[in-house]
């Protein structure tokens, strides 16, 4: 399963239940495809490293991760560098964050 993830990060979806809550193998998924955080384990989206991983390789994993963390105005604002459209699962108070806006 792990070259598996290395080679597409959506194959975790084809992962076993308990694998899909495996840490290690997640962050290599989120790695090669940052939205395979979809098919995380719900602990997994709301883990704000991995999370950074997945938004820094797909701005649009942003609305994957647990609603805590789509507040979280570092990993909005690496999500926004990397696709401005990732504003958009930004928690409301961050969407009016005028630098935010303007990244």
């Amino acid at each position: 399963v792990l070259e598996a993830v290395r080679q597409k990060g959506s194959a975790l979806a084809w992962a076993a239940i308990p694998l899909q809550g495996d840490r290690e193998l997640v962050l290599e998924a989120v790695r090669q495809d940052g939205n395979a955080l979809c098919f995380a384990a719900d602990p997994l989206k709301a883990d704000r490293e991995l999370v950074l991983e997945a938004v820094r390789q797909k701005g649009s994993a942003l609305a994957w991760a647990a609603i805590p963390l789509q507040g979280d105005r570092e990993l909005v604002l690496e999500a926004v560098r990397q696709d401005g459209n990732s504003l958009c699962f930004a928690a409301d108070p961050l969407t009016a964050d005028r630098e935010l806006v303007l990244e």
